[in-house]
């Protein structure tokens, strides 16, 4: 298997990382790493739950976008970064509480687009969405002697 990360991290890391903003805000949490894929969990409660008191289908791919461009992030040198270019996601069951835990592996990783796969499932593991990102991969802007 080839290692895809090309960052060192912790999960400790990724989570510090996203204090104060969105991923904070709906209780993303990372929760693990392996040689293809990260994982991350997210509470089905007020702030993800729509008026019919299910998750958000946004709340998803919310999740997915979460898990799929940071794992991007971490798959490319400091030399490139990535922005999302699209995101499609089906919604195959509902969920009313607990959390759910996403799952994101690459498809494709190229050098200048990547694909990756999101499957999000309940505490029961039955699949509530599956989701494909696609990031363009971009160039670090650097002055003439190379710094930021």
């Amino acid at each position: 298997m080839v290692k895809i990360w090309k960052k060192e991290f912790k999960i400790e890391d990724i989570n510090d990382f996203a204090k104060e903003t969105l991923v904070e805000n709906v209780g993303i949490k990372f929760l693990e790493k392996g040689e293809d894929f990260l994982s991350a969990s997210m509470p089905v409660d007020k702030r993800t739950k729509q008026p019919l008191g299910i998750l958000h289908g946004g709340a998803s791919v919310v999740l997915a976008e979460t898990l799929g461009s940071t794992a991007s992030y971490l798959a490319l040198d400091e030399s490139h970064y990535s922005v999302g270019l699209e995101i499609k996601a089906n919604h195959i069951k509902s969920v009313t509480k607990g959390r759910v835990k996403g799952v994101v592996k690459p498809v494709h990783l190229g050098k200048t687009t990547q694909v990756w796969d999101i499957s999000i499932e309940n505490e029961k593991n039955e699949l509530i969405c599956v989701s494909r990102l696609t990031m363009l991969v971009l160039k670090t802007a650097t002055d003439q002697k190379g710094n930021l």
